[in-house]
């Protein structure tokens, strides 16, 4: 049996990347032959087998008939095989003996850190995202060529035939690479941002305040905030959620921009269509929906008051889940630092309310003082936090902050 390695395992050996998950191909065989060395199989239209110890991936060698369409035979040269793949750089093979098979290139442009494609590139236009991730993952440019490719591709529409479930496992993957913000710039520059999420790509050209946001374009403030949460977790649903946590302010009333009051608030339904077209998992959407509609009461959290405080941290379900909480205050952090000039800048608003959270997170229905049921342990609950945090203010002055007004406990 004829057996090589191939894709992404030797393209990031090549690479002197990390290279775990090994994809084979099998030249001359059957998926009698196969089975009856012990493999299992795994697909069915184009099968795929499991070796019976490794339990890696071995594909049949595939190619095109007469009629163009891909097709299985013991016929079909490793060189056929190699050719229906999308990049050069993908297109690489070793054999056991650890000899690289290169026929189209690939070798060279992973030396001069370039994606081309390979004439089959346009038969999936999945392959779009790919590329952007690609060049997000590795930091390849892209060939002109190419690019005019993935335009034209996106152009005609192409992009409309994929599988929602088969874009958000690409932009998944894509929120894991190094740079997330470049995975958004290539979509954009390739004019498939717009298909795939147009809510992302009217953002661009929207102004925001200069005080606030010297960076002006509501579109850039995203890719720099987006570098500002690589910086600060791998967790791609904080990532998510920044990439989404200003949708609003496309929606805003054009004629009292730049200002976006509300924006909060409007954003939250546009968050919900994303991950309902895309069928995005639960716990992403909850996520992107508390950080589009809270953030700002976070950059604002000095001045809100103890009964404010309490329900915020209730409406964010911080007492029960406590690690979304810290993902939520990453992101609010990441929008606050993702501005021009002000990426350094410190961020004492999450570090403050991480301590309210520390300091009222154990009061339960234990420590109701008498006998009380049902709503009114929950009110009584309610103002025993407000009270510890209205101590807890009395006490907190970061940098002796002017404007602290303690009579807030008030209000509870």
């Amino acid at each position: 049996m004829n057996a090589y390695l191939v894709g992404g395992f030797v393209r990031d050996r090549l690479l002197d990347r990390p290279h775990n998950d090994r994809d084979w191909v099998v030249v001359g065989s059957t998926p009698e032959e196969m089975l009856a060395r012990g493999f299992q199989q795994v697909g069915r239209d184009f099968p795929v087998f499991l070796h019976p110890r490794s339990k890696e991936e071995y594909a049949l060698a595939r190619g095109r008939n007469a009629d163009g369409n891909l097709t299985v035979s013991p016929d079909i040269s490793l060189e056929e095989d190699l050719a229906r793949r999308d990049l050069t750089i993908n297109a690489i093979a070793m054999n056991g003996a650890g000899q690289i098979i290169d026929p189209f290139g690939g070798r060279k442009d992973l030396e001069q850190r370039i994606l081309r494609h390979l004439p089959s590139f346009g038969d999936d236009p999945l392959r779009i995202l790919r590329l952007a991730r690609l060049a997000a993952e590795l930091n390849f440019s892209i060939a002109k060529q190419t690019k005019s490719l993935a335009r034209q591709m996106a152009a005609r529409g192409d992009l409309a035939t994929l599988a929602p479930e088969r874009i958000w496992q690409e932009l998944q993957r894509a929120l894991l690479t190094p740079s997330p913000r470049r995975f958004v710039e290539v979509l954009r520059e390739l004019h498939a941002l717009k298909e795939i999420l147009p809510e992302v790509d009217a953002l661009f050209g929207i102004p925001q305040p200069e005080k606030y946001h010297p960076e002006i374009d509501t579109g850039v403030h995203v890719l720099m905030a987006l570098d500002r949460v690589t910086e600060l977790t791998p967790d791609p649903l904080v990532r998510f959620a920044v990439l989404v946590h200003d949708l609003g302010k496309a929606v805003t009333p054009p004629e009292y921009w730049p200002s976006h009051r509300g924006h909060e608030a409007l954003g939250v339904p546009l968050v919900d269509r994303v991950c309902r077209r895309l069928r995005i998992p639960e716990h992403y959407r909850k996520l992107a929906r508390k950080t589009s509609r809270y953030h700002l009461m976070v950059h604002l959290a000095f001045d809100l008051k103890p009964a404010t405080l309490t329900k915020l941290l209730d409406d964010l379900d911080a007492w029960r889940a406590p690690e979304d909480f810290e993902r939520f205050l990453l992101a609010c952090q990441s929008d606050a630092q993702g501005r021009k000039g002000l990426q350094g800048q410190p961020y004492p608003q999450a570090d403050y309310l991480r301590r309210i959270h520390a300091l009222t997170k154990d009061i339960s229905a234990r420590d109701v003082p008498g006998h009380i049921s049902g709503k009114q342990i929950g009110k009584a609950i309610h103002q025993l936090r407000c009270r510890k945090i209205a101590t807890f203010r009395r006490q907190y002055s970061p940098d002796d902050r002017p404007g602290q007004d303690d009579s807030g406990a008030a209000g509870c």
